[in-house]
């Protein structure tokens, strides 16, 4: 398996290509990945890897390939105390919001505040787009073999290479 370096824009939608708009590269720069570090979602990948520049995409990944199902064991309390700003709830700790939370790793990860209780938040840390059928649709702008520092390194290096 060679690694590649692939930029590519695309138009992510819920379920079909006719769906939500979750997000676009539309306007912005492309998505640059390095191929074969596991850095996509695995069947995104499969689906763009052998394509030449130029070429169009159009493909579903199921929610269980993507970020995987929702799980009840991401919905978490917390002690509201981590919440207040003096003698009130810090600004945006409301219910529907999404705020970043770290996790035990030092992560940021996103969190929807699902309710505040008396004494703690009830807190939804489910990915996002968990139990979501994603769509991608877009065309692929520029291939090339990645270089051995690249590889060393597991990213893309040099315009457009974003450090994640």
């Amino acid at each position: 398996m060679s690694n590649k370096v692939i930029s590519l824009s695309y138009t992510l939608t819920k379920d079909t290509a006719e769906g939500e708009l979750i997000e676009s590269t539309e306007g912005k720069d492309p998505l640059v990945f390095l191929s074969g570090v596991g850095q996509m979602i695995p069947d995104f990948e499969a689906n763009v890897v052998d394509l030449g520049v130029g070429e169009a995409f159009s493909f579903g990944i199921k929610a269980a390939a993507a970020y995987g199902e929702r799980s009840d064991d991401a919905i978490i309390e917390l002690e509201k105390d981590m919440f207040m700003d003096g003698d009130k709830l810090a600004d945006g700790i409301e219910e529907d919001k999404i705020v970043p939370l770290q996790d035990q790793h030092g992560r940021v990860v996103p969190a929807k505040v699902v309710k505040i209780n008396e004494a703690t938040v009830t807190m939804d840390v489910n990915h996002p787009l968990a139990g979501q059928d994603l769509h991608f649709t877009g065309t692929i702008i520029e291939v090339r073999p990645a270089t051995e520092d690249e590889i060393s390194h597991g990213h893309v290096h040099g315009p457009g290479g974003h450090h994640h």
